[in-house]
């Protein structure tokens, strides 16, 4: 095995945190991580259920199969030991140590607002988030939103439409388009010079815990944060909170009221 092979078995394994999988990156040579033993892992882990979890994936046919059709679908594998990987990224807390991209790779070095809002959003929403997206890419920002309907599917648009570059990071693996009628605008981004990213390896379910973990990363490429039309218990939100603690600044524009 090479070192981005190492690493995308650790990204497989579930239920331990990307927190914990960059602490066992960190105390160990990313070489000898399929030979830990009990002990070793334990130190890092302190809770015997996850070394026992540890050891039981430790399984090169599983591998072997992400790996087939990772090759086979010229998806780019980009571990944090990589200088192709975001240096922004590397300065959040729980940073993911692999990343997993399909597009124009560029994207990742370059600077970006993140642009985040309501799914069910109106028509001033739209029209706001399509101008203000195309007006940064027009002056050279990536757009970087996470490929849901509403604010996030029309910022991605606004961006594609200037000829620029967009972002989108997904909850899933790149084996899965979610919403899945956003799968020409997946197509778009990365035939316009944009690109697809996610964390998550192949034949990652959708679970509701994976979109607060994508935000996150949304948050953590960009250097400050637009929201659109937010709810007060939205996604969008959580966007916004992780860039705070990441030290982003943010911009919020509110629905727009009729007066009576």
């Amino acid at each position: 095995m090479n070192i981005n092979r190492y690493l995308v078995w650790l990204s497989i394994l579930e239920n331990i945190t990307p927190k914990e999988k960059l602490e066992l990156i960190e105390k160990y040579n990313v070489e000898n991580l399929w030979e830990l033993d009990k002990s070793q892992i334990f130190n890092v882990f302190r809770n015997n259920e996850k070394v026992e979890l540890f050891l039981k994936n430790r399984n090169k046919d599983v591998l072997g199969r992400h790996l087939e059709y990772i090759y086979k679908n010229n998806i780019e594998i980009i571990s944090i030991k990589d200088e192709k990987y975001p240096e922004i990224l590397k300065n959040i807390y729980d940073a993911p140590i692999v990343l997993y991209a399909k597009g124009n790779l560029s994207a990742l070095q370059s600077y970006g607002f993140a642009m985040v809002g309501a799914r069910n959003a109106s028509e001033y929403g739209i029209k706001v988030a399509k101008n203000i997206s195309y007006n940064l890419s027009k002056y050279g920002f990536n757009v970087i939103s996470g490929l849901a309907n509403g604010i996030d599917s029309y910022s991605h648009i606004g961006a594609i439409n200037a000829g620029g570059i967009t972002t989108a990071v997904i909850g899933t693996g790149l084996d899965r388009i979610y919403p899945k009628e956003n799968a020409k605008l997946y197509r778009d981004i990365i035939e316009k010079n944009g690109l697809i990213v996610t964390e998550y390896a192949l034949g990652k379910q959708l679970k509701p815990v994976n979109f607060p973990a994508r935000n996150r990363i949304i948050s953590g490429l960009s250097v400050g944060i637009i929201v659109v039309e937010a709810s007060i218990k939205s996604g969008s939100l959580i966007t916004a909170d992780f860039g705070l603690e990441q030290g982003k600044n943010i911009y919020a524009i509110p629905r727009k009221h009729n007066k009576p």
